[in-house]
């Protein structure tokens, strides 16, 4: 007996992408139940097929027309930012964040400018899968969102969606949210693997044909990450997190993804009673600006995408009454403080190991960068010394476990942020291009970083 000639089967998880020589239950990868599939294609199969006629001729690429892939501003100003000048015709993006973080306060605003810029020539439309249409609408009264060129359905079934699309023929399309929606061509329960592929490939399908930008609204699992299968940051053109503290106003759009723009910029925002406004200057929301500085306090320039964002870093040095000093750390990363800590008692000769240390970022800024090393150290050695910085001072410098000061990257546009700001002196590490109005000092270690302190602090 001849056997069908076949490839050897293989089974690759929906999930991480990870190929296994046979099925199991429970992908060894990336610990995920019931993701694998069988892939391979027969190789019968492979030999039948044959050159179709392709849909439209090639072209020299000088010949390509491109107006049409211009992207559009969508209005907002800081979204603009972060997706490249705007929605590209056929673009899909994908907007991923916490409940409760304004993703649908932000669409909304999306899509209100949207229609209010365009009208009835191109209307937005606004699909909603998890509340009802009356619910939306009042949330849209609330932030000033109503428009008569912005339509609004409250559908989770995927035909009736495209059905929508046909009679409002929108300009574009913000579905809210990817995971409740469902298809009956595939089995499979709204936000199941089957479901949200299937779904999402249908609207990429849709966005390319008519080339209709797509924002979709996705749900994130209690690690941080995007809920569904992996392919969906696959099939998608641009995928952006919206971050943001629950006991915070500031928000952050980030970008994580983006065929048509930069993958590492960030939008400010800000949620307000009345929606949400974009901050294009944030700086001022992580500073408590002072005429005199406070020990225990160093001002610090970060970096989130290509922004430089002035931030302020507070320390608090108490005599513990534990066996165990306390460490209390908020808005940083508390290995690193653990770190500096350690580097300050070793090599600057501050003693805390009896000492409870607390620091802390202002304004609800996450630092989690090296550049900051050196303003936590200073701001923990002016806390446990009682000298204060001047507040016209700012400190850049990654420290290392023997206590040189490194370098970081961007240290000039840092500096040049942090005197349109009003500050006129730096404490920098070697070897950096300064900008004009700065006065800078370099340290090239932590001992001289903290001369600077006793010499300069008030």
């Amino acid at each position: 007996m001849v056997k069908n000639a076949r490839t050897k089967p293989a089974y690759r998880c929906a999930e991480c992408g990870n190929e296994s020589a046979k099925w199991y239950g429970r992908c060894p990868e990336c610990q995920a139940w019931g993701t694998l599939e069988e892939v391979g294609v027969p190789k019968a199969a492979l030999s039948k097929i044959v050159a179709g006629a392709p849909s439209s001729p090639a072209r020299p690429i000088g010949e390509v027309d491109v107006e049409a892939a211009r992207a559009r501003q969508t209005g907002v100003s800081e979204l603009d930012r972060v997706l490249g000048g705007g929605l590209v015709p056929g673009a899909v993006v994908l907007l991923a964040g916490e409940p409760g973080v304004g993703k649908s306060t932000l669409l909304l605003e999306v899509a209100y400018r949207w229609a209010a810029r365009d009208g009835a020539s191109s209307p937005s439309l606004y699909v909603t899968g998890e509340e009802s249409a009356g619910q939306v609408r009042l949330r849209a009264e609330r932030t000033g969102n109503v428009h008569e060129a912005m339509y609004l359905a409250a559908e989770s079934d995927l035909a009736t969606i495209l059905g929508h699309v046909d009679a409002v023929n929108p300009g574009m399309l913000v579905v809210d949210s990817v995971q409740t929606l469902s298809t009956t061509v595939v089995e499979g329960t709204a936000g199941g693997v089957t479901q949200v592929r299937a779904v999402t490939a249908a609207l990429v399908a849709l966005a390319k044909e008519r080339g209709l930008p797509v924002v979709l609204v996705g749900h994130v699992t209690k690690d941080g990450g995007i809920a569904g299968p992996r392919v969906l940051e696959h099939l998608v053109d641009v995928v952006l997190h919206f971050e943001g503290d629950r006991h915070s106003t500031l928000r952050l759009v980030r970008g994580v993804k983006n065929r048509y723009g930069p993958a590492d910029e960030v939008g400010c925002f800000e949620l307000v009673d009345d929606g949400i406004r974009g901050v294009p200057d944030p700086s001022g929301l992580f500073l408590n600006r002072r005429d005199q500085g406070v020990p225990g306090t160093a001002v610090t320039v970060a970096v989130e995408g290509k922004r430089p964002l002035v931030g302020e870093v507070q320390a608090l040095v108490s005599r513990s009454a534990l066996a165990t000093p306390r460490r209390a750390v908020s808005g940083l990363d508390s290995s690193r403080v653990a770190m500096v800590l350690a580097v300050l008692e070793r090599r600057g000769g501050i003693r805390l190991s009896d000492q409870d240390v607390f620091a802390a970022t202002v304004g609800g800024m996450r630092i989690h960068e090296p550049s900051a090393d050196l303003a936590l150290a200073l701001a923990v050695a002016s806390a446990a010394r009682g000298r204060a910085l001047p507040a016209d001072i700012v400190v850049l410098g990654e420290v290392g476990l023997a206590g040189e000061v490194r370098r970081v990257h961007g240290v000039k546009s840092r500096l040049a942020e942090a005197g349109r700001l009003g500050f006129t002196r730096a404490l920098i590490p070697p070897d950096c291009e300064v900008p004009d109005g700065v006065r800078a000092r370099v340290c090239p270690d932590l001992g001289a970083a903290l001369d600077v302190l006793e010499a300069v602090a008030t």
